[in-house]
């Protein structure tokens, strides 16, 4: 699996980005997980809206996981994918979302973590 990941802002810019269904065949908000919002624009709203109460200017991380071409990748196996991960990068229960997209028949997720403490109204930060 490929995974390119990077610290970033501008929530409402990615929700945009990843609803996107024109470039994409199919588009699927799979999980929404500690926000109030029910909805991936109101979820990163939400985000930036708590991030203005810290000095964090990327308060976001984002991961996309792509499978090589050849592959057809089970929800569930994208789905331990991020739990690693999460767990790697010490995002353990931070509010998150999981949007899949296919496209041409390929299938492939992203995974977008806030990294504001809501308790501590600080930054995580990445190893």
């Amino acid at each position: 699996m490929i995974l390119k990941g990077n610290e970033r802002s501008k929530g409402k810019e990615l929700a945009k980005h990843l609803m996107n269904a024109h470039d994409n065949e199919h588009v699927e908000l799979h999980d929404l997980r500690g926000f109030a919002a029910d909805d991936l624009a109101g979820a990163m709203q939400e985000s930036e809206a708590i991030a203005r109460g810290t000095r964090c200017k990327k308060h976001l991380f984002s991961l996309s996981l792509n499978p090589p071409e050849h592959e057809d990748v089970a929800v569930e196996d994208f789905e331990a994918a991020i739990a690693r991960i999460e767990n790697r990068l010490g995002l353990e229960g931070q509010p998150r979302a999981i949007v899949f997209h296919e496209k041409e028949g390929r299938r492939h997720a992203h995974a977008v973590w806030s990294r504001i403490d809501g308790e501590e109204m600080k930054a995580i930060n990445l190893p």
